[in-house]
């Protein structure tokens, strides 16, 4: 399938529908009080990745670390859908692209009730 993505991608939601998403996949949790929920990643590394040459929007993946803890892993994308990814020659040359995480998961760092979806 060829699409071409220009920056506009995605839509607000209503807030109702966020909350209720929310509580849908909270529902899945073997363990509610301790599975995560969230992950916040600062303005500065998004920043960093919007920056790259090419890119036109963020890609998060899923994945599962060495302690077998979730975590989320952004990366840029170009207008094509393809990942702008780190080469091996960039990245000894200290500039390139990233693959970030390193995000502070919820839970431990958690916004109040009042904010929570």
């Amino acid at each position: 399938m060829a699409y071409t993505f220009n920056g506009t991608e995605g839509a607000p939601i209503e807030l109702k529908t966020a909350k209720e998403w929310a509580a849908n996949y909270r529902a899945t949790l073997k363990d509610p009080k301790n599975d995560r929920v969230a992950h916040f990643f600062g303005f500065e590394i998004i920043q960093q990745i919007l920056a790259e040459a090419d890119c036109v929007g963020i890609r998060i993946y899923y994945g599962i670390d060495d302690k077998g803890e979730k975590q989320l892993m952004l990366v840029g994308a170009d207008k094509s859908g393809e990942n702008l990814l780190p080469t091996e020659e960039k990245a000894l040359a200290g500039g390139g692209n990233i693959v970030a995480d390193m995000s502070f998961p919820c839970p431990s760092y958690c916004p109040g009730t009042s904010t929570s979806l």
